[in-house]
């Protein structure tokens, strides 16, 4: 299988668990909210790993603060982005993440795998070099 295909198929995954989870969720940043009745035969409970990282990444010209950030499948990641210089957004399609400067975006990591992000706002001559992966272990 390709990578392209992996890396779909991670998508439609993931899209699926997120449609079924959000019913629990109390906050759904950066998300379309999704009417889907509660998944039938158990209760909410978090993915095994389970844990809440919460991360600050800081954007300046023309790199992030922390291009090679990890998690623990099943790990809550809530994702916030401060623009230190510059004006950058971060995107992480594999994860529906697409957010500007002061945005957070929460997300559940329930797939092993590499994922890339990337500046999201056109900043300039260095945007193409704007990139940074999420490790999920």
């Amino acid at each position: 299988m390709s990578k392209k295909s992996y890396l779909f198929m991670a998508l439609v995954a993931l899209a699926a668990v997120l449609a079924l989870s959000a019913c629990g969720s109390k906050t759904n940043n950066n998300a379309s909210s999704p009417s889907a009745s509660a998944p039938s035969g158990s209760a909410s409970a978090p993915a095994a790993g389970g844990e809440t990282k919460e991360i600050t990444l800081g954007a300046k010209n023309f790199e992030f603060d922390q291009p090679d950030i990890k998690v623990k499948v099943g790990d809550t990641v809530k994702i916030t982005l401060k623009n230190e210089s510059g004006n950058h957004g971060l995107a992480i399609p594999d994860f529906n993440v697409n957010i500007k400067n002061g945005e957070t975006a929460t997300f559940t990591a329930d797939k092993a795998g590499t994922y890339d992000f990337n500046c999201s706002i056109q900043c300039g001559s260095g945007h193409d070099n704007m990139t940074g992966t999420i490790t999920v272990e």
